[in-house]
């Protein structure tokens, strides 16, 4: 396509110029609503979603793709939010602990199990989320999911395997502190949620570590493993009512209530900001946030939309001056950033919409004002094309995330305790689809303008604007 305008303009000509246009233009056009159609086709052949439930209120979830490996895992609504100051770091633990034994099985045949079936087992924990997963052969899912049941419902939590975990468990928070990313974040959410759960670390803070007891795991499995806040999830070769009666068979120990108190509860965000400086650091890492929405906001995908503009970029990449965006721009042209990303952290009732930084320390100044600026322009002045650009990348982003098993059951897993269902491509297609300048504009209005930020920055951080200023570049007097 492109070959043939330069040709037509090239020619320099006005009849080769009237000639050439409606032509191009018109295979221009079907070329595109062929595309489109070919794309929003492949869209509804996309395997169905499978949802069932027990009396129990453990859901089971699934999407058949035909193939000969299956992912099966176990999605539990508990992480680090549902805990507090004396047990934070429970939820980290117990992960820990689940593949150290059953009731049915030690760790050394546990172990052996998985791996005489050639499967991989894994786990994670966050801040609302804990997950047990298995990746095997399909013929092998009434093993895998015996295993994942037990894991959950018979766990051994030995005292000996309790005291190996605290060092295992202290080594991986030292490896944590030596990942910057991971430690700005970390103390975003202590000062953006300050005095609430999702301020809160993943792990815990290291005297919990060395304190948490057998009892405590055990009524935080009491407290939290209930039927109705687990979801039985599957992706792969997967036979939908098979994994409805191996979740018949497998999952009765579960206790099928759970009372009020543990519901989950409103976490408040504080703009406010949190430095600690180090001039020792090459590099100052700085994530400028404000209060997002929560998973299930009718906002959710403008927000991400408003993510693509914002876009991210990094000196290191070979393409990187060649990236769309007058803030791409501005820092290659000014030599601003190392690197930028936007982020999108949602929980179940609030979120971090922002962007995360990296730039040396004579920058700093120079680069959140580029960034608030795009901020405000988000919110004012964003335009059709830009949105229509950021609308392809992220169903591009979207649908790259489903390249195999695993992937398609992590969304599985966690759509299915985040909204209650899996949502369709089409109809997610549609959303996005929906989305034009005016919304983006006025759905940004809404989270960023005129609002207070949260702030975290580590490194050598004393060209970071004052706090006042920060939150003083959130309006524009001419708007």
């Amino acid at each position: 396509m492109a070959s043939k305008v330069a040709s037509c303009m090239f020619r320099g000509r006005t009849f080769w110029s009237k000639l050439c246009r409606p032509q191009i233009s018109l295979y221009s056009v079907n070329r595109s609503q062929s595309t489109l159609s070919a794309y929003e086709e492949s869209l509804y052949n996309v395997p169905e979603t499978v949802v069932s439930a027990l009396p129990s209120g453990l859901r089971i979830a699934s999407e058949d793709s035909g193939i000969d490996t299956c992912t099966v895992g176990v999605w539990i609504d508990a992480g680090s939010r549902f805990e507090n100051e004396s047990n934070n770091g429970v939820a980290h633990f117990l992960e820990h602990m689940a593949f150290k034994g059953t009731k049915n099985r030690s760790q050394l045949q546990l172990e052996l199990e998985v791996e005489n079936m050639g499967a991989h087992l894994n786990a994670y924990t966050s801040r609302e989320q804990t997950v047990y997963y298995a990746k095997c052969f399909k013929k092998d899912l009434p093993k895998a999911v015996n295993i994942l049941a037990d894991i959950i419902q018979h766990p051994v939590l030995d005292e000996g395997a309790i005291e190996r975990e605290r060092g295992v468990i202290l080594r991986e928070m030292q490896e944590v502190d030596t990942q910057l990313e991971e430690v700005v974040f970390d103390h975003l959410h202590a000062t953006a949620y300050q005095g609430t759960p999702l301020g809160m670390t993943i792990l815990g803070p290291s005297k919990n570590v060395k304190s948490i007891t057998k009892a405590d795991l055990q009524n935080y499995i009491d407290t939290h493993y209930s039927a109705p806040r687990i979801v039985l999830a599957a992706a792969g070769g997967i036979d939908h009512q098979q994994l409805v009666k191996l979740a018949e068979e497998n999952f009765g120990g579960l206790k099928t209530t759970y009372n009020e108190e543990e519901k989950l509860k409103p976490c408040r965000f504080t703009g406010s900001e949190v430095r600690v400086r180090d001039d020792d650091m090459p590099l100052a890492h700085i994530a400028l946030t404000v209060e997002g929405c929560g998973w299930s906001s009718p906002d959710y995908f403008t927000l991400m939309v408003a993510n693509m503009i914002f876009g991210s970029w990094d000196r290191s990449l070979g393409g990187a001056k060649n990236v769309a965006g007058p803030l791409a721009a501005d820092v290659h042209k000014n030599n601003l950033a190392h690197s930028y990303m936007s982020f999108n952290t949602c929980y179940t009732d609030t979120g971090l919409w922002g962007a995360y930084m990296v730039c040396d320390r004579m920058k700093i100044d120079d680069m959140v004002y580029v960034a608030q600026r795009e901020w405000m322009r988000l919110c004012t002045s964003v335009t059709e094309a830009e949105v229509n650009r950021a609308k392809n990348i992220l169903k591009t982003n979207i649908l790259l995330q489903f390249d195999g098993s695993t992937p398609i059951c992590e969304d599985i897993g966690r759509q299915m305790l985040t909204y209650g269902r899996r949502i369709p491509l089409p109809e997610l297609n549609q959303r996005i689809d929906m989305i034009d300048a005016k919304t983006v504009k006025d759905v940004c209005t809404k989270y960023i303008y005129d609002k207070c930020p949260a702030v975290a920055a580590v490194g050598p951080v004393e060209q970071l604007p004052d706090y006042n200023r920060v939150r003083g570049a959130m309006y524009w007097l001419r708007l």
